[in-house]
């Protein structure tokens, strides 16, 4: 069994799909982005600072510990687009995105009596344009309030995808390839 430093029920998800046991733990870690850092330094920092943190909490309790961590953000002309503060910005958020490309980048972190071994995952999503109405719509249902760049990939947000390239759970905020490594890395059974 693993501890999941992550209330993001869409991580849950992806870890139970792949069949990995876990107890989820809260974190809370200052996440402002500093000005000398690029959106890789800024997702990999904040991955590896949440699975230092679980650990910390956990060390404790349990002396072979495994804390899994991630991060994403989306990345658009130099800026980092976080989680919408309201309806008005979700709206200027995806009004950004729409007929655009966008980066992606998702790490995880793993962290062991060890050490805390990390993987970093960068995806590229496009847009098609978005009607001014369906963002409106599509911010009003409240889907995309709690997700990085307004949107969830795994939602209605699908409607507005018009490639992907790179990994889908990582966008959805978990990369499973990369997740896989670094469980296997420590001896933790899948499925």
């Amino acid at each position: 069994m693993i501890y999941l430093a992550s209330n993001s029920p869409r991580r849950a998800e992806l870890l139970r799909q792949i069949g990995v046991e876990f107890s989820v733990m809260a974190i809370a870690i200052d996440e402002t982005w500093l000005d000398s850092e690029s959106a890789a330094e800024y997702v990999c920092r904040l991955a590896a600072s949440k699975a230092r943190a679980g650990a910390r909490q956990i060390a404790e309790r349990d002396g072979d510990y495994r804390v899994l961590a991630a991060d994403t953000a989306i990345a658009l002309d130099g800026d980092i687009i976080g989680k919408p503060a309201d309806r008005e910005q979700c709206c200027r958020i995806l009004g950004r995105l729409s007929a655009r490309q966008h980066l992606v980048l998702t790490a995880v972190a793993l962290a062991s009596p060890r050490d805390v071994a990390l993987r970093l995952t960068q995806s590229r999503v496009s847009f098609s344009e978005i009607p001014a109405y369906e963002i409106e719509a599509y911010c009003a249902s409240g889907e995309p309030m709690d997700k990085a760049g307004a949107y969830a990939i795994q939602g209605k947000a699908a409607l507005f995808i018009d490639h992907l390239e790179g990994s889908y759970s990582a966008v959805m905020g978990l990369p499973l390839f990369e997740t896989g490594e670094l469980l296997r890395c420590a001896d933790i059974a899948l499925f």
